[in-house]
């Protein structure tokens, strides 16, 4: 029952630290990157963020790998 507290307090800080990267990101005036999808008229906004969700998975995809890859 320990284990599952252990991953539960890893996942918040994680989702913590997230949130706090996208919100100071916003502040800054991130928008998103070159390529990310976006329309715009009178009455319909929007926004698809294509090549941020490549990257944020190509980012995911080295750290599970390294982790993987460490923990052998």
């Amino acid at each position: 029952m320990t284990q599952i507290g252990k991953v539960i307090l890893v996942l918040g800080v994680g989702l913590i630290l997230v949130g706090a990267v996208v919100w100071v990101l916003g502040k800054l005036g991130f928008r998103g990157l070159p390529g990310d999808i976006r329309y715009e008229s009178e009455r319909v906004k929007f926004y698809f963020p294509l090549v941020t969700c490549l990257v944020i998975s190509l980012v995911l995809s080295v750290g599970v790998w390294l982790v993987r890859s460490l923990g052998r």
